[in-house]
């Protein structure tokens, strides 16, 4: 059987033409512009996230760098915890950069936080990717177990000069949801 795409129709044109010229977001037009990044945390997928999980951990009394945090992040982008309500809903809550500096920076740094990435899985498509990253938590480099574990999803735009972090939201792993195998190390193989 050969399959013969119908030919777009006026509307489906005119929405596709509209969607190229609707501008930025309130929220991207009104927030600054991202510090000057390293060239190098943000020549690749791998150097961008490498610089993430980098930049939010040390050990307690170590100041973590939030200017080279927010040179990561697309104007306009987003950081979005999963939680469930007292009810049992499942919601995010939505911050920018600057909010998640602001509200986790001083808990991360009086009590020593280490995040790393145990396993990951990407896919891309042109100048976009997302990946699926497992990550391990703990107090110190050193602690043998990790306090938590979780994905974090990445959405990753690449505008032809460097690659940028358009939203980062993850879900912690609970025994409601244990992290699937395919998310492991080994893959579940």
């Amino acid at each position: 059987m050969t399959f013969r795409p119908r030919p777009p129709t006026p509307l489906a044109l005119l929405l596709a033409a509209a969607a190229l010229t609707i501008p930025a977001t309130a929220a991207a037009q009104e927030a600054p512009a991202p510090p000057p990044a390293d060239p190098a945390d943000v020549e690749s997928i791998d150097a961008i996230m490498k610089a993430v999980y980098e930049v939010i951990s040390g050990d307690a009394g170590v100041v973590r760098d939030w200017d080279r945090f927010r040179s990561l992040f697309a104007p306009g982008a987003t950081l979005s915890p999963v939680g469930r309500s007292p009810d049992g809903a499942y919601g995010r809550r939505p911050m920018t950069p600057d909010e998640y500096a602001e509200n986790s920076g001083a808990w991360l740094e009086q009590n020593g936080f280490h995040e790393v990435e145990i396993h990951r899985v990407t896919e891309q498509y042109g100048v976009i990717a997302h990946a699926f990253s497992t990550y391990e938590s703990r107090r110190l480099e050193t602690d043998p177990e990790p306090f938590a574990r979780g994905i974090n999803s990445f959405q990753l735009l690449n505008d032809g000069t460097r690659w940028w972090v358009v939203s980062i939201y993850w879900l912690g792993e609970s025994p409601d949801h244990p992290i699937p195998a395919q998310y492991l190390p080994g893959g579940g193989s």
